[in-house]
C-alpha cells in the first residue's frame, strides 16, 4: 500500500541542515512500517497554492486502488495573500473537493485530516485556531463520506493537557546555539520539532488503524 500525504509546512519533510524543524507527514512511515508513504507536502501551500502549481497533478497517475490519499491543508488557506487565501464555506471545500474525486476517480480512498493546533496559550489556557477551517473539513467529510481524522481536536486535547511550558517541547521553541539553523533560536507554535512530529503522527497511524484503512 502506498499512502500520499497532501499538505502544508505541517506536515512537510526536511532535510538535516534544517533540523529540528520536523513535519508529521516525515516520520508517518515510521508508525506504518507496512506502507510506502510519499510525502507530497510543501511549506507555504494552501488547497489553491498546491493545486494551481499541479502537485497533485504530478501523481494522480500514480494512484493505484487502495493507495490512501492524506489530505491535510488550513495554515495558508487562511492567509490574505491572494494566492493562497480561500474561503472556508466556499473555495476551500471546493478545493478540498478536488483532492477528494481525484483519488477516487482512480481508485484510491482520500482521508480528510484536520490541521495540528497552534500552540496559543493566555493565561494558562490552549486557544482555539483555524477559526472556521477544521467545522469545514469535518462538514465536508460528512457531505462527501469520506473518512475523517481529527487531529486538530486530538492535538488541542494534548497539548491543552501538557499547558503551556510542558507543550514547548513539541513545537519550534529552541535554545540560542543549539541548532546551526537557528543560531538565535526560535519561537514557533505553529511547526513541531522531532517529538512534536511523531506525536502527531502517531495520532493519525492509529486513527488510520481504527478506520481500518491499514492492517
Amino acid at each position: 500500500m502506498r499512502i500520499y500525504v497532501c499538505g502544508d509546512s505541517t506536515a512537510a519533510s526536511y532535510t538535516e541542515e534544517q533540523e529540528p524543524i520536523t513535519g508529521w507527514g516525515q516520520v508517518l512511515g515510521e508508525m506504518l512500517p507496512e506502507a510506502e508513504v510519499r510525502n507530497l507536502s510543501r511549506g507555504g501551500r494552501s488547497t489553491k497554492s498546491f493545486l494551481s502549481e499541479g502537485r497533485l497533478q504530478e501523481v494522480e497517475g500514480e494512484m493505484q486502488e487502495g493507495d490512501l490519499v492524506l489530505i491535510q491543508f488550513t495554515h495558508n488557506d487562511t492567509s490574505d495573500l491572494v494566492w493562497r487565501h480561500t474561503d472556508p464555506w466556499g473555495s476551500f471545500q471546493n478545493n478540498l473537493s478536488i483532492f477528494v474525486d481525484t483519488a477516487r476517480q482512480r481508485g484510491a480512498v482520500p482521508v480528510l485530516v484536520t490541521p495540528i493546533c497552534r500552540r496559543y496559550f493566555r493565561d494558562g489556557v490552549l486557544l482555539s485556531s483555524h477559526d472556521d477551517y477544521p467545522d469545514a473539513i469535518r462538514t465536508l467529510a460528512k457531505m462527501k463520506g469520506v473518512p475523517l481524522i481529527d487531529i486538530y481536536a486530538l492535538s488541542y486535547q494534548h497539548v491543552a493537557a501538557l499547558g503551556d511550558e510542558e507543550s514547548r517541547k513539541l513545537y519550534m521553541w529552541v535554545e540560542e546555539g543549539v541548532y546551526p539553523a537557528y543560531p538565535k533560536g526560535n519561537r514557533d507554535d505553529t511547526h513541531t520539532q522531532r517529538q512534536g512530529a511523531e506525536t502527531f503522527a502517531r495520532m493519525v497511524a492509529e486513527k488510520l488503524r481504527e478506520l481500518q484503512l491499514v492492517g
